[in-house]
């Protein structure tokens, strides 16, 4: 990997522990660029999504956008509204405002069926809305639904679904966000601008091999491949009407080569000089966009690719030709390439905070979109930003987490996600401020609601913890607001160690719950088990959740005894902590860490680095209250190899003198990161454990 990839040893060994070996997943740690994201036409719906939006445009009809509360849902909705009113679409949306139930509504169909509304979009929701949908269609409403659940058994009726988790989707990787959806779609909106959509055209390149030529082809749609073809011919030997490759280039499509005149030597070297075949050269418009192509042949180019390293065709110089195809239709077309990184920003957002695996395409699009944010170029945004003390930061995926997410979050939780939606939508900057300054607002008051929620639903935790032979947690609470269903049952997950379930009554006579489970339990399929009693439910593997009348609550909590009586209790799960590299005194410089950010960005499937130091010397320590006095930090000075860190312990005082002291020199467990303090930026140990070096 280190001679393949020209990856540095340290990093190289680093991947090769963390099972990040194939082509295919080196490639999303190495490369940033947008061309290496799957292609939007692989969802085998794109097109009609496309040509219906277009549609929609051309006949100026008003469309409704139907989002979720949560982060992923805001910036869903918050990223298609505005594509779509930039479209010129006249565009209202729908969020669950207070206790309304998640995704579509018979309530909501009909008020868009008042507004004259002809085209319901629903983004991170709408794939169990079967009624609601099949209710909007008998209105004469059609229904695209953009979603990334796990579907159940039928589909809903809707004209077209993009959900990369639905069986048959075509799409190869199915762990994008609901923000991540929305955003392939805007791309193959803008795609459809172009003069490639739904052209077809033929790429070839003829060779030389030994005493052959080597014909290959393949033929193109949307930027994808859909047939290929490779020929070796011996001049003289075959005649062309019994060549496949000839007969493949005959199908009157554009045939599209770099340099038309060697094209043709080689091909009439292979079937004679009398062959009459038309070849597009695309070298002058190639270049135009793509200076460095200048003068270059497909061999020499082969040797520049990056993309070529990856390729499972290996230097193939057809596919080399492909893939400066892609790059060059995509730099042509700034929509699909440096202007479309500005939306990345929310993508980045959603993602995260949806806690998506930070692997494949997901890698590059939270990258570029961490960049953009950095930038400040969504000015609806800087607002919150500003009061998050976050501008003129190098930002990280942490601080998405743990300054960002539960603020927009909160808006949702508190029933008043449209907040956050009018925030990112807002042009106005007074408007922004005040709508950032409200969704803080919202965010200390969850906070305080969650608090004295917390000791009451602890003690009912506790009992039914026991009730169910420590298999389950269920809590029901009457006053418990539905916002914070979700946050409680996160911590009492945590408490337990054990599957969560929260429910609260709401309006209307409804239940409305929530579920977090460890990896090892499937949440949406313990649920899906009681799926005859909800109004609604879906989710994840590890998180879940419904509504229901609350006439079926007796029969769900009975079922839910009976159910448990059937399952085993989980395993305890223990906590480890893997070091991914023991650092020698040689490789301990600020210079490690450009490998700590190599592996950025971080989060599920892809936690931080975890190294080890041996050896380390304590040279002083602090200690730190926390803000009630009743935890104590440890911020401590260590020396190793030429170099003295910072590092913080959290919770660490009293194992000061029984475990370390100022002197001692211990061996240490540590993430690295950076810190910012009165603008002034130093790199960070954080400790994750120690003991004395033996």
């Amino acid at each position: 990997m280190h001679e393949q990839y020209g990856l540095d040893v340290l990093s190289a060994s680093i991947l090769v522990r963390r099972g990040q070996t194939s082509s295919e997943q080196v490639k999303f740690f190495l490369e940033q660029e947008l061309t290496y994201l799957h292609n939007p036409f692989l969802f085998d719906d794109m097109e009609e999504v496309v040509d219906r939006i277009n549609e929609a445009v051309a006949e100026g009809e008003n469309v409704c956008v139907i989002g979720d509360r949560d982060v992923d849902g805001i910036t869903s909705t918050a990223l298609l509204v505005q594509e779509l009113r930039d479209m010129g679409l006249s565009v209202t949306y729908q969020l669950p405002e207070g206790d309304d139930p998640y995704g579509m509504t018979i309530k909501g169909v009909e008020k868009a069926h008042e507004d004259k509304v002809t085209l319901m979009i629903t983004v991170d929701c709408g794939i169990s809305n079967f009624d609601e949908i099949a209710h909007a269609h008998s209105l004469g409403i059609d229904t695209i639904v953009l979603d990334h659940h796990i579907s159940g058994d039928t589909l809903p009726p809707a004209l077209a679904i993009i959900d990369p988790k639905m069986p048959g989707s075509g799409y190869p990787f199915e762990h994008l966000a609901g923000c991540g959806v929305a955003a392939k779609v805007i791309w193959a909106l803008r795609f459809s601008k172009t003069d490639f959509y739904r052209e077809e055209c033929i790429l070839l390149h003829a060779q030389p091999g030994h005493d052959t030529i080597i014909i290959q082809a393949m033929r193109i749609q949307n930027l994808l491949v859909i047939d290929r073809v490779i020929e070796e011919v011996n001049p003289g030997l075959l005649s062309p009407s019994q060549s496949k490759a000839l007969s493949f280039l005959s199908c009157g499509l554009p045939i599209l080569v770099l340099d038309a005149q060697a094209e043709l030597v080689q091909l009439k070297q292979a079937f004679g000089k009398k062959i009459d075949i038309h070849l597009v050269e695309m070298r002058p418009q190639m270049e135009a966009v793509m200076p460095v192509m200048k003068n270059k042949g497909l061999f020499a180019l082969s040797n520049l690719s990056r993309a070529i390293k990856y390729s499972p065709f290996g230097r193939d110089e057809l596919q080399v030709l492909y893939t400066l195809f892609v790059a060059y239709c995509m730099k042509k077309h700034p929509s699909l390439d440096s202007d479309y990184e500005s939306i990345l920003d929310l993508v980045a957002i959603g993602t995260v905070a949806d806690l998506m695996p930070m692997e494949d395409e997901n890698r590059i699009l939270v990258k570029r979109g961490l960049k953009v944010l950095a930038q400040g170029r969504r000015e609806s945004l800087m607002p919150l930003f500003s009061m998050q003390n976050l501008l003129g930061k190098q930002l990280s995926t942490s601080d998405i987490s743990w300054q960002i997410s539960p603020v927009i979050n909160a808006s949702g939780r508190m029933g008043k996600p449209s907040v956050a939606l009018e925030m990112m939508l807002s042009s106005d900057l007074g408007q922004t401020e005040e709508l950032a300054g409200q969704l803080l607002r919202l965010n200390k008051e969850r906070q305080k609601l969650g608090e004295e929620s917390w000791d009451r639903l602890l003690k009912m935790a506790k009992d039914s913890f026991e009730a169910t032979g420590s298999k389950l947690v269920v809590v029901e609470d009457s006053t418990l607001s539905r916002g914070i269903t979700g946050v409680m049952a996160s911590r009492l997950l945590k408490q337990f160690n054990a599957p969560a379930l929260v429910l609260a009554t709401v309006a209307e006579g409804r239940v409305s719950a929530s579920m977090r489970s460890p990896d090892s339990f499937n949440a949406r399929d313990f649920l899906s088990r009681f799926s005859d009693l909800f109004l609604d439910f879906g989710g994840h593997a590890c998180a879940g959740g419904f509504s229901m009348d609350i006439s079926q609550l007796h029969s769900f909590k009975q079922r839910v005894m009976d159910e448990i009586d059937t399952m085993d209790c989980l395993p305890d799960e223990v906590e480890e902590v893997n070091i991914d590299c023991t650092l020698p005194e040689a490789y301990m410089t600020p210079d490690i860490i450009k490998v700590v950010e190599f592996f950025e960005p971080y989060g599920e499937k892809n936690p931080p680095l975890v190294l080890l130091m041996e050896g380390a010397v304590i040279e002083n320590i602090q200690i730190m209250n926390n803000k009630n006095g009743s935890v104590q930090h440890v911020k401590m000075t260590l020396a190793f190899g030429q170099y003295k860190w910072p590092a913080l312990y959290w919770n660490a005082a009293d194992r000061i003198g029984r475990d370390f002291d100022v002197g001692t020199a211990v061996d240490i467990v540590f993430r690295l990161g950076r810190n910012y303090f009165r603008n002034q930026e130093t790199l960070q140990i954080t400790v994750l454990d120690l003991k004395p070096s033996v």
